[in-house]
């Protein structure tokens, strides 16, 4: 990496438009690639700068789509977002314009859907050690523990309603 030719300005720039045009990203993100790059502080703060201006780069879109995608794809859970989010470094007004893309309904039908495949998925015939594999799951998941907990009492015999 040592040898590495540096890039100009003009390169880097068309560089990270291509990066933020595959695929939405967070400055963070942007900001690494920079680094990666080995650009100084003045042509990172230019670069982003331009990005934004150009609307290659915007956190409240980035936000939106991330928890879409991790939603509907992954079913994680709020929790899971929200501290994923926070990581890179997402404001808060942001991560809630993020949540607001999440139907509650949709949000409350895909935990039942998850949780019950899970449920029928663990083959532990120990009561106990049946909610313990669900809570630990649907927890690590992201999803609230209130909505897990309240599935767990329902599958309390190690049954639920399509079993």
């Amino acid at each position: 990496m040592q040898n590495q030719k540096p890039h100009t300005l003009t390169e880097a720039t068309k560089k990270l438009e291509h990066y933020c045009a595959y695929q939405e990203r967070c400055h963070k993100e942007v900001i690494t690639k920079l680094r990666e790059m080995r650009m100084v502080p003045q042509a990172r703060d230019l670069i982003v700068t331009h990005l934004i201006q150009e609307n290659y780069l915007n956190e409240e879109r980035f936000a939106r789509a991330f928890a879409r995608g991790k939603f509907r794809i992954k079913k994680w859970g709020r929790n899971r977002i929200v501290s994923e989010l926070k990581q890179r470094a997402i404001s808060k007004y942001n991560i809630k314009a993020a949540l607001s893309e999440i139907d509650d309904n949709d949000y409350l039908t895909t935990f039942d859907e998850l949780a019950e495949k899970r449920i029928r998925e663990i083959k532990e015939t120990h009561p106990q050690k049946r909610k313990k594999k669900l809570v630990d799951y649907l927890l690590y998941r992201g999803w609230e523990s209130n909505l897990v907990y309240e599935k767990t009492r329902e599958s309390v015999s190690g049954k639920t309603s399509s079993n």
